[in-house]
């Protein structure tokens, strides 16, 4: 046992190992290829060995490979994980051919320890169900109306941080201060707790916040570490640490489930208790399996704190790089809420962020999905493929094979955006009168597509808007350092690496 677990902890012998492994299996699906004759498959572009090695710079050599053959096979030494960033591709697997292309048992084994049977790791029935309910929850007014106080009351909080930090001209991290502000807002719609991390009061939710992103990150190199799984059963090295992450994780929120079942059980006969945090209203409905809630719980926080928070990050750190977009938003922001000074913060926040005034800012909105084009909160997704099948450009894929397509790169592809692909252009959302229009979903993949197409897309962009109007009708922002490079983290959601490190001025008039 000694010598295996010296074998194991030893990085070098693993790479050789997994390297040995690749070759044979290149070599095997050579020759299977030749067999199987007039059948075509993807290109291959490298193995799963070659996103172990780039695995700091995963999206990047991802992009790399989409450019020079837009749809691509990496072999791993137990199936094809076939790649594309055609748009007419990922049509035919998001919604021509749904029921072909699913989470199935790889994505799941990978995910359950995390997520469970949440939303995002289920097909079938299983997914149905949830999906019936979300998306009921979702389109209620109780939701909107409860989850738009909740968004103007902790930018309030936000603002005043960074009021502070303006006057006395320090430095913040601005997706730090992000990701609490978020999670904050997740809690008080998920679970109707107010968690106030912002304000650093609690210490089990900076554990959890902490526990939370190291898992993410933990769980998304399974992909590329085929040795995850002997980690697991002797439980050391990342899968040990990964299993300490989420005994966290699951003891604040079982403690925070059984919480509000007592608060709930407590308050059935006093009609004035307010049901409206997606916990009570999942309960009203009799669930009170805690891991069936746990799941449903952890998939919706994973949906909307980190994709959230990232978004407003990227788009930050943009606006500071392009200080003309930032000045055009804020004018927007200025003549949208019709505030010519802004004497209190709070007071802004809630009395000026109304559902019409959000509605005016269609460059704000134009500028935010730009964002997204770039800098998707998730960048790549994978499903796997039930049954053999053909795609539009072509190629066969054969069941069991992982099919990805990849926000990341198709937002970098000229022959989908054009020679400017990769410039910040938020004008190419607008129409000559200035109105925000969409594009295809199959193009722009930040929010999935289809059946499966992202139920809190209007819930995030009212939180987006509502927090940047807030920011930018009060601050300026500029990056501490113009010289530091800003690269992102390689994880499920696209985090910068380090934070962001921004300092911020009051605008005239505030």
């Amino acid at each position: 046992m000694a010598s295996t677990m010296n074998f194991l902890c030893n990085p070098i012998s693993i790479a050789v190992t997994a390297l040995s492994l690749v070759l044979a299996f290149l070599i095997l699906a050579r020759k299977l290829q030749q067999k199987q004759g007039k059948k075509k498959y993807p290109p291959i572009g490298g193995t799963i060995f070659n996103q172990l090695m780039n695995f700091n710079r995963l999206h990047h050599y991802m992009t790399d490979l989409a450019g020079k053959y837009t749809t691509y096979r990496l072999i791993s030494p137990f199936r094809n994980e076939i790649y594309t960033a055609d748009p007419a591709n990922v049509e035919h697997i998001l919604k021509t051919n749904f029921e072909n292309y699913g989470k199935g048992w790889y994505n799941y084994c990978i995910l359950k320890d995390l997520l469970g049977d949440g939303i995002f790791t289920v097909d079938g029935d299983k997914w149905r169900e949830q999906r019936k309910v979300s998306s009921y929850e979702f389109s209620t007014k109780v939701l909107r109306d409860f989850s738009s106080v909740v968004f103007r009351k902790n930018v309030a909080k936000l603002a005043n941080l960074v009021s502070e930090a303006a006057a006395s001209n320090q430095t913040m991290d601005i997706q730090d201060l992000f990701m609490k502000s978020t999670l904050d807002s997740i809690f008080k719609v998920a679970f109707g707790v107010e968690l106030d991390s912002m304000c650093g009061s609690s210490e089990e939710g900076a554990e959890f916040s902490n526990a939370f992103d190291d898992s993410s990150a933990m769980t998304l190199r399974r992909y590329v570490d085929i040795s995850w799984k002997i980690k697991k059963t002797l439980n050391f090295g990342s899968e040990a640490e990964l299993k300490k992450s989420i005994k966290v994780i699951d003891d604040f929120v079982y403690k925070l489930i059984r919480g509000k079942m007592e608060q709930m059980h407590q308050s059935q006969d006093d009609s004035s208790f307010k049901k409206e945090d997606i916990l009570s209203r999942f309960l009203q409905l009799t669930e009170t399996d805690p891991k069936y809630l746990r799941d449903i719980i952890l998939n919706f926080i994973i949906a909307g704190k980190d994709t959230t928070a990232t978004t407003l990050s990227w788009f930050i750190y943009m606006l500071c790089k392009h200080p003309a977009i930032q000045e055009k938003v804020a004018q927007e922001i200025k003549e949208a809420t019709g505030m010519k000074e802004i004497k209190n913060i709070a007071e802004f926040a809630a009395c000026s962020m109304s559902e019409a005034a959000l509605e005016k800012m269609q460059y704000l909105h134009a500028a935010l999905t730009e964002t997204l084009r770039l800098y998707p909160a998730v960048p790549v997704d994978a499903k796997i493929c039930f049954s053999d099948d053909t795609l539009p450009d072509g190629f066969s894929v054969r069941k069991g094979d992982m099919v990805a397509y990849q926000p990341y790169a198709m937002g970098r592809m000229r022959f989908i955006w054009g020679d400017n692909a990769e410039d910040f252009r938020p004008e190419r959302w607008l129409d000559e009168n200035g109105v925000f229009r969409q594009e295809s979903p199959f193009k722009f993949t930040a929010f999935q597509a289809g059946p499966r197409i992202c139920l809190g897309k209007e819930f995030a962009y009212r939180q987006m808007k509502i927090f940047s109007a807030v920011l930018l009708g009060c601050f300026v922002f500029k990056l501490n350092d113009e010289k530091k490079a800003v690269n992102y983290r390689t994880m499920i959601n696209l985090h910068i690496d380090g934070g962001l490190h921004v300092r911020a001025s009051h605008r005239l008039g505030h």
